[in-house]
């Protein structure tokens, strides 16, 4: 999902004019690219520590690209359907994360638990 959500952003990015905010596209492409680089060299560690700390990493990328998304719609850089687009797969990566580093945590979904304690009942 993160690495479709970066190569969507990046064909965006692509078509804006090469003369204008530079280093916002800079930016955007940094932290859009980062959220999958993330995920994947925090697999690649030996501890789950580490895995979480990477996981940690990404999702702050991800608020980043968000973040970078709406401030590009203001200035009409992104569409409103191109914005949406990246804030609702943003949105569903992010409960994939938590969901991620709540499972390696050994933590279950704090919405879920007092359905379980009640069906115990």
């Amino acid at each position: 999902m993160a690495v479709n959500l970066a190569d969507h952003v990046l064909s965006i990015l692509e078509k804006l004019p090469s003369n204008r905010h530079l280093r916002l596209i800079s930016q955007m492409e940094a932290a859009v690219t980062s959220v999958p680089q993330n995920i994947a060299e925090g697999k690649g560690r030996q501890h789950q520590k580490e895995f979480i700390q990477f996981l940690s990493i990404a999702q702050g990328s991800l608020y980043e690209m968000i973040t970078l998304s709406e401030i590009f719609r203001r200035r009409g850089l992104f569409s409103p359907g191109e914005h949406k687009v990246v804030v609702e797969s943003g949105e569903a990566i992010d409960r994939k994360l938590n969901g991620l580093m709540n499972s390696l945590r050994g933590r279950r979904r704090m919405d879920v638990l007092p359905q379980r304690l009640e069906a115990k009942k």
